[in-house]
């Protein structure tokens, strides 16, 4: 897992007895999310897996995602989130996809549901650099 800021303590011993490799923001923030990222990818690919990916909304700051009911600040980024879909991409692995978490109801004008849809075009191979510039 990927991100974890805040999981309350029923969550947190589930997700040890399961032995589940949590990589917080604390690990982000030490060592970037491509190390840690790439190491999950080869040990994938290394035992023949492949990827369901749930894109969490509340994964992302909520400065650039407003649209979720639990906001925790201290998200990723707009640029590691399309950089951990970019890489997800690239690795071949990933054989489906869900979106969750996501308020329409909260959202800022449609910011959160565009910035998912732009990811969601990340993790399909879309570059960042090929999207057109939007005005406000």
């Amino acid at each position: 897992m990927f991100g974890i800021r805040s999981v309350d303590g029923a969550e947190h011993a589930a997700m040890l007895e399961r032995d589940i490799v949590l990589n917080d923001m604390r690990v982000i923030d030490e060592k970037g999310i491509v190390a840690p990222l790439r190491t999950f990818l080869s040990a994938c690919r290394k035992d023949g897996g492949m990827l369901h990916v749930s894109l969490d909304v509340d994964f992302l700051d909520p400065s650039i995602a407003p649209a979720v009911g639990t906001t925790v600040p201290g998200g990723t980024t707009f640029r590691e989130a399309h950089l951990v879909m970019e890489l997800l991409h690239e690795s071949g692995l990933v054989t489906s996809l869900d979106l969750v978490e996501l308020n329409p109801f909260l959202d800022d004008r449609g910011m959160t549901a565009r910035l998912m849809v732009d990811l969601v075009g990340s993790l399909m191979g879309k570059k960042v650099f090929d999207r057109p510039t939007r005005s406000k």
